[in-house]
């Protein structure tokens, strides 16, 4: 759900990367922040709790255009890929606006890509959330691997639904199509936002902070 802040004058759009374990969410976010110009981008953070001592997700917010005199602000996240850490995605995943599924493209990972973006499905499901509602797109990554699936059979496991999705050849190491996923998956949310802003329901799909200030 996005955030309009009066106050601030920004929009602020939460993007969630998800996926299998390894699978290069956490790299994907790591070239992302080391190509963006200090002043545009904020620290990247880990959280970490007691139970999930050994995992952490990253906030990353990015400054972008401006819509009607207000700067839009994505803020990327990741999941934990461990099915242990289930609760932590369904926490991460709260109020999210899109979605990054990063799939690991090598064969022995197949299993778990379908796992992991089944799980996706359940755990925005028990929002209230359909997953074809939602803007979402695929990155087929470390295509740089030798052991690598065709690209036709990542699309059968995980494209193959009745409206398809945007997806891109990814290498996270190298940068390969990295911001090329980011900026599918941002003009797809501001579309949605843009054409959301004109609905008679508007307001409930979007929070408004207003300013404290007097």
């Amino acid at each position: 759900m996005s955030i309009i802040n009066y106050a601030n004058k920004e929009i602020q759009f939460k993007i969630v990367y998800y996926g299998p374990a390894l699978g290069g969410k956490t790299t994907n976010l790591t070239y992302i922040h080391s190509q963006v110009a200090p002043d545009n981008r904020g620290d990247m953070v880990s959280l970490a709790t007691a139970a999930d001592r050994t995992l952490f997700f990253d906030f990353l917010p990015l400054h972008a255009v401006v819509i009607k005199g207000f700067k839009t602000k994505f803020q990327l996240y990741t999941v934990p890929g461990q099915v242990i850490y289930n609760a932590t995605r369904q926490l991460v995943l709260r109020s999210v606006d899109g979605i990054v599924f990063v799939a690991d493209s090598q064969w022995d990972k197949m299993e778990e890509n379908v796992e992991s973006f089944r799980n996706m499905e359940e755990n925005l499901a028990k929002m209230n959330i359909n997953l074809d509602e939602i803007p979402y797109v695929l990155q087929y990554n470390k295509r740089d691997m030798p052991n690598v699936a065709p690209v036709n059979y990542l699309e059968y496991l995980l494209n193959n639904r009745k409206v398809k999705v945007q997806s891109f050849e990814g290498c996270a190491t190298t940068g390969e199509n990295v911001f090329s996923t980011l900026n599918a998956i941002s003009r797809l949310l501001l579309y949605k936002f843009t054409k959301e802003s004109y609905s008679p329901d508007k307001r409930s799909k979007t929070t408004v902070l207003m300013s404290t200030v007097r």
